[in-house]
């Protein structure tokens, strides 16, 4: 149990730390770029998809069983996490349709990095 545990707090780490790195470069190409803002909100859903994805793989490697539960679990302590510091970031924070795809799009690709990182030989 223990194991499982730090394997998923390290694919919810190693997610986070892709998400930092992604927008990271996307706001380097927003500030040296004529590309529009508008594209934000597709890209972050994106980056997100992509962060969890690769966590929650990286995360369920080592694991071999439930790779549904657990990447389900990054995911949504990923999202978690997101949502947590962005209400204490931002005092009207709010729960939106937005923030409903995200949580959804974070739930569905954790499960999907935990079937990929389980069936890893």
């Amino acid at each position: 149990m223990e194991n499982i545990m730090l394997n998923i707090t390290k694919g919810v780490v190693i997610s986070l730390i892709i998400t930092l790195v992604l927008l990271f470069i996307f706001a380097i190409v927003l500030t040296y770029t004529q590309v529009s803002q508008s594209i934000s909100n597709p890209v972050i859903i994106v980056i997100t998809a992509i962060s969890i994805l690769m966590g929650s793989s990286i995360g369920n490697r080592k694991i071999k069983k439930n790779g549904l539960l657990n990447g389900a679990l990054i995911g949504g302590i990923y999202m978690f996490t997101i949502y947590l510091i962005s209400s204490i970031l931002n005092w009207r924070f709010g729960l939106e349709i937005q923030s409903i795809i995200m949580i959804m799009v974070g739930m569905l690709f954790g499960i999907l990095g935990g079937i990929i990182g389980v069936n890893k030989m």
